[in-house]
């Protein structure tokens, strides 16, 4: 059909470029003649715009499908490669390259250069894939440690852009590892590789920390991020949130009026502020207070609190309640895509490194379906 989602992207999207890329990983003149490799990573995307996640699948179909041999530039009459092409090729050429990440950057520039891209309001959250892995391997046993030390899953850190969604950057690591920990990093990357002017980010409260509150500032970023909940108290206890933070003394007041003073700084860079046991020995709010044999109360907060709470209140202002409302037409539209058209629920193979390699030519498809629908509509 004329109206068909390969034929848009054939029109809009050039692949030249994964010959040059990929040319020094071939021996030019020993060997069987190779697969051409814009052929192998056009099959590929292939499999990952219709949601094909086998590659043995994807061989049987395209052997019987003439859209995707019209794609491929095969005729009716030429055989297809066998899977396992695709499998030893990634295996003995493609493990531990970037080729992947070169793939999804020139991807990413072609959506640039058609005007798609503005990289002045970026989105980024995360998801969970499930692990490759049988996890009825191995008996159970009492651990000491969390069960998130153990998880098995992985984690695809995902950025887009705000003009059309368009992916600017995808990260995977194990699910044990916070959003937080990778994402100034992952940011840095985008600025200096795709030069790009960031003016505000939209993060979910996943990412709700000092740390990145400072990094941004240190930016001249703007922040908007989700409402975190701080961790209650026991039961019966009175919150953080009633003792007040004087600034001029550099210390809390209790309910009470009481002043708890500067202690310590611990390693997290966490400030410890503590009450004077004597006066708080005869408090009559001493039981809801704290259960310190000392009758002693300790408040922390961190270096880089102030940040914090200025990042925070951007979210309370008209134009940050806007960009946050857009999350959920970006990058979580973005991740609902990638699960229920393009395989993403799961990781189809093991090991971080190529689970990796899913995740960007995974975001790579998705570029390019919206690539070829923005500049085919209407």
């Amino acid at each position: 059909p004329k109206d068909h989602l390969l034929r848009k992207i054939d029109a809009v999207i050039d692949f030249s470029f994964i010959h040059d890329r990929v040319a020094g990983l071939y021996c030019a003149d020993n060997g069987r003649p190779p697969l051409d490799p814009t052929l192998m990573f056009k099959a590929l995307f292939i499999g990952y715009l219709f949601g094909i996640r086998s590659e043995r699948q994807l061989v049987r179909e395209i052997e019987v499908n003439v859209a995707y041999r019209w794609f491929l530039r095969m005729k009716l009459t030429d055989g297809v490669f066998d899977a396992s092409t695709l499998s030893q090729n990634r295996r003995r050429r493609f493990n531990d390259t970037s080729v992947a990440q070169d793939i999804f950057d020139h991807i990413v520039e072609q959506a640039i250069g058609h005007g798609l891209v503005d990289g002045t309001v970026l989105y980024t959250d995360s998801t969970h894939l499930k692990a490759n892995a049988n996890k009825g391997k191995y008996d159970l046993h009492m651990i000491a440690k969390s069960r998130s030390d153990y998880w098995a899953d992985h984690l695809d850190h995902r950025t887009v852009d705000g003009r059309h969604a368009i992916i600017t950057d995808t990260f995977t690591t194990p699910a044990n590892v916070h959003d937080s920990v990778v994402y100034l990093d992952r940011l840095d990357r985008q600025r200096q590789r795709f030069s790009f002017d960031v003016k505000a980010v939209g993060l979910d409260a996943g990412y709700a920390t000092s740390g990145i509150a400072k990094g941004l500032e240190q930016r001249d970023i703007l922040g908007v991020t989700g409402y975190r909940n701080p961790t209650p108290p026991k039961p019966g206890m009175m919150r953080k949130s009633t003792f007040a933070y004087d600034g001029e003394v550099d210390g809390y007041r209790c309910p009470q009026g009481q002043l708890l003073t500067y202690a310590t700084t611990d390693r997290n860079g966490y400030r410890h502020y503590r009450s004077d046991p004597a006066l708080c020995h005869d408090c009559p709010l001493l039981a809801s207070c704290t259960a310190n044999a000392k009758d002693e109360r300790t408040i922390t907060r961190h270096v880089w609190q102030d940040a914090r709470e200025r990042t925070d209140a951007h979210r309370k202002t008209p134009w940050g309640k806007a960009i946050y409302k857009r999350r959920k037409e970006t990058v979580e539209r973005s991740f609902a895509d990638a699960k229920q058209l393009h395989g993403h629920r799961y990781a189809r193979f093991r090991s971080l490194t190529r689970v990796a390699c899913q995740c960007l030519l995974a975001a790579a498809a998705q570029n390019i379906k919206k690539i070829a629908m923005a500049l085919t509509r209407g």
